[in-house]
């Protein structure tokens, strides 16, 4: 059998060869199609605990441009107390992530944060391809160190705008979507709960009932009591979002959308 094998390849050599047909052209890249676009902002009222309203947020697509090789969805969120607690204590938080539009996976993703007098920022820069990123915290001081990710691993922010980009279509639905934040990596499976009628200050509009059951990979105590409505529609609009945290229950609710 080898020296069958050999001989063929000799006269394969000896024999002269057809022209090769030209490569066919690369198919393009298809964006991933998303229920948001450039340009939309959601604003939020944030209760906790005792006060019906202890701070706003502000969620934006900023823009979609070149970014990393690729194109990519530039999402910015904005955080503040109240006037009244702001007083009481200064808290300033800002979070931004790059959403790639040809497979919804971040490429880099940052966390500023003002805590009374102390300044913080954590960035993620994801390689989805090795599988790794890398996490960098500076403060006083600068530390890094590289984190060994799950295939389509989000970040936080990315996580909810890649959640309104997966439809629901029964009670029951789930699949599995993990997630790093603050250099902690979660397995996370949402999982569609109910269907309910929900009333915002948008209206009353149906909405999916989404809970995510987290594992943390570490033994970091991951939030408990977390529950996430998206909107019935083509927009796929977060509407409201339950945490219990240790320092009290958080209810995040859609009161505008704009763009």
């Amino acid at each position: 059998m080898v020296i069958c094998a050999l001989a063929a390849t000799v006269l394969q050599a000896q024999t002269k060869k057809a022209p090769a047909a030209p490569a066919a052209p690369a198919a393009p890249k298809r964006e991933m199609p998303t229920p948001f676009k450039a340009g939309e902002v959601l604003e939020f009222d944030i209760g906790w605990s005792s006060y019906v309203t202890a701070g706003t947020a502000t969620v934006s697509v900023l823009e979609k441009k070149p970014s990393y090789n690729s194109v990519a969805y530039y999402i910015v969120a904005e955080g503040r107390p109240t006037s009244l607690l702001s007083k009481l204590y200064t808290l300033y938080y800002k979070a931004d992530t790059l959403i790639d539009v040809y497979n919804l996976l971040p490429q880099r993703g940052s966390l500023y944060v003002e805590e009374g007098k102390r300044h913080r920022m954590k960035t993620t820069t994801f390689d989805q391809a090795k599988r790794q990123a890398k996490y960098e915290v500076q403060t006083a001081t600068h530390v890094e160190r590289t984190l060994n990710l799950l295939p389509l691993t989000q970040d936080s922010l990315s996580a909810l705008y890649v959640l309104r980009a997966i439809p629901m279509k029964a009670i029951g639905d789930k699949f599995n979507m993990p997630v790093t934040d603050a250099g902690d990596l979660y397995q996370v499976q949402m999982r569609a709960a109910a269907y309910e009628s929900l009333k915002t200050p948008l209206g009353t509009m149906n909405a999916w009932k989404i809970v995510p059951v987290i594992t943390a990979s570490k033994g970091t105590e991951p939030p408990r009591g977390l529950a996430i409505w998206i909107s019935d529609d083509p927009r796929r609009l977060p509407l409201k979002i339950e945490a219990q945290l240790p320092v009290g229950k958080f209810v995040v609710t859609l009161k505008k959308v704009t763009g």
